[in-house]
């Protein structure tokens, strides 16, 4: 009689390709959610009490304000900043609420970035990715500023991946490929335009990679690519239209942009952006040392972890969706690593935001890849790792944050000062830290010199024969002739400055102190 027992069930492969990318209901993304919401409220308990507006973010604000003047817009600027902050600008002035506005918004795009992956990356992939990014002092201390380059990296994330998801389609649960919706398209366009307004030059380094890419036999969609080239014009149309109205066209524009910020051309700002690192929001000249090298560890580990995603991604076969984030995240980092002779961190918020995800992936494997029996003690040991990472960061952070609250209240003290010197509007401010000054006094800002020029010295004293007008002056710059037989107000020191004073027009009336 024949054997009756059952030959035994073949045994299945556990690997990290089951679900990869099939998870696409609303709960799905409830990490992400806590994740972004997490990183809100950072935001709002670190960064906001007692933040001062800084000198870039009082330019762009200010020109959407209803009841403050507009100070100089320079060359290299572009102003989608500017309409992100209008809905907040044409109600009020509060520093507060433009904060709590934009850590809001920031913590929701956060998590419309990243959701763009949804259909390319697990949902727990995602969530640490965007822990990773969000973890990031810099992410943090900018999260709430009017400042335009965390908003190009939401922008060059969710750029990345919708074109990931056109030229690639999707397979669902069977394994049969879905071509992406209107919508994707849609957000693929809208994504590189959003880039655009902020920052041109940024839009152009991410589509390069992008356009690339169609080169690709499988990828090659001529229609993708005038949606990237299309994005690319009605973003910066803007720009474009200012420089034919202010500068004589683009190419003049982008000359004098280039001389604003040193001279355009190879320059090795690698170490700049390591000692950066530190605390520093821009490092110019970058000359100061490299005192705290525990700020820049995660710095030299960055591209091996994204390297190793991205090399890893071949054994599950999905190396195109962590080696494209992985190429367009270092062709924006490009300009500001070799083409500019100084540093400031945020520059590099786009390139972070898209390497997190090949990072994020090779933290995974690295666990993963041991046998079981280690994979207690490698997942310790790799979590005190990114415990110790965080720990730096936030310490890092706090430091940051202090020295903005400090200089905030250096600020008042100046306004003040000025104030009972008879500053007043309508009047008018020149000289060291004009704009931020003008700002917290009503008054206008105005340069006779340098790359913010905008009034001559006889259209200043012409002003200050009709209004009150102030010349700041610190340390041991030269005070111009024409007015330095004005009153002399000894100020506050705030900013670094030393022999803080402003010479203040006899039509400011007021007393000295």
């Amino acid at each position: 009689m024949p054997s009756t027992r059952l030959a035994p069930a073949p045994r299945v492969k556990q690997n990290l390709t089951v679900r990869w990318g099939t998870t696409t209901g609303p709960d799905s993304l409830r990490g992400l959610a806590v994740v972004a919401a997490l990183f809100t409220v950072l935001q709002l308990a670190i960064v906001l009490p007692g933040s001062p507006l800084g000198w870039d973010e009082t330019v762009y604000f200010s020109q959407v304000s209803a009841d403050r003047p507009s100070a100089f817009f320079s060359a290299p600027r572009a102003r989608g900043i500017s309409y992100l902050v209008a809905p907040v600008a044409v109600f009020t002035t509060s520093t507060e609420i433009l904060r709590v506005y934009l850590a809001l918004l920031s913590g929701a795009a956060l998590f419309a970035s990243f959701a763009a992956w949804r259909r390319l990356l697990p949902p727990a992939l995602l969530a640490g990715a965007a822990a990773l990014f969000a973890s990031l002092w810099i992410t943090q201390y900018y999260g709430p500023q009017a400042m335009p380059n965390l908003w190009v990296a939401y922008a060059a994330l969710a750029a990345t991946g919708c074109f990931l998801r056109v030229v690639r389609p999707v397979p669902d649960r069977w394994g049969v490929p879905v071509p992406a919706g209107p919508g994707v398209y849609a957000g693929l366009a809208a994504a590189v335009a959003f880039a655009a307004l902020m920052r041109p030059a940024d839009a152009a380094w991410l589509v390069l990679p992008l356009a690339a890419a169609l080169t690709v036999r499988r990828w090659r969609r001529p229609a993708v690519l005038a949606l990237l080239v299309g994005g690319l014009l009605v973003g910066s149309l803007p720009w474009v239209v200012e420089a034919y109205l202010h500068y004589g066209g683009p190419a003049a524009r982008l000359d004098r942009a280039s001389e604003i910020q040193g001279g355009m051309g190879l320059h090795m700002a690698v170490d700049d952006q390591i000692r950066s690192l530190q605390g520093r929001s821009l490092c110019r000249p970058c000359d100061i040392p490299w005192s705290h090298p525990l700020t820049g560890i995660w710095w030299f580990v960055l591209p091996l972890l994204a390297l190793g995603g991205a090399t890893a991604a071949v054994h599950i076969r999905r190396t195109a969706v962590l080696l494209l984030p992985l190429l367009t995240g270092l062709a924006l980092s490009i300009p500001y690593l070799f083409l500019i002779d100084y540093a400031a961190p945020r520059f590099l918020l786009p390139t972070y935001a898209l390497l997190s995800l090949p990072v994020a992936y090779c933290c995974a494997r690295i666990v993963a890849g041991v046998r079981p029996r280690w994979r207690p003690v490698t997942g310790g040991l790799l979590m005190t790792a990114l415990a110790l990472h965080v720990a730096a960061q936030y310490g890092v952070l706090q430091d940051v944050a202090a020295r903005a609250r400090a200089a905030g209240r250096g600020q008042e003290r100046v306004t003040a000062a000025l104030e009972t010197a008879g500053l007043q509007p309508p009047c008018t401010v020149s000289g060291e830290h004009a704009v931020q000054v003008a700002w917290g006094l009503g008054c206008a800002s105005r340069q006779v010199a340098g790359h913010d020029e905008s009034i001559t010295p006889a259209g200043l004293l012409a002003a200050a024969a009709q209004r009150p007008v102030a010349f700041l002056v610190a340390g041991s710059r030269p005070v111009p002739d024409y007015v330095r037989q004005w009153r002399t107000v000894r100020l506050p020191n705030v900013w670094g400055l030393r022999d803080y004073r402003a010479y203040v027009s006899p039509s400011a009336g007021g007393t000295a102190r």
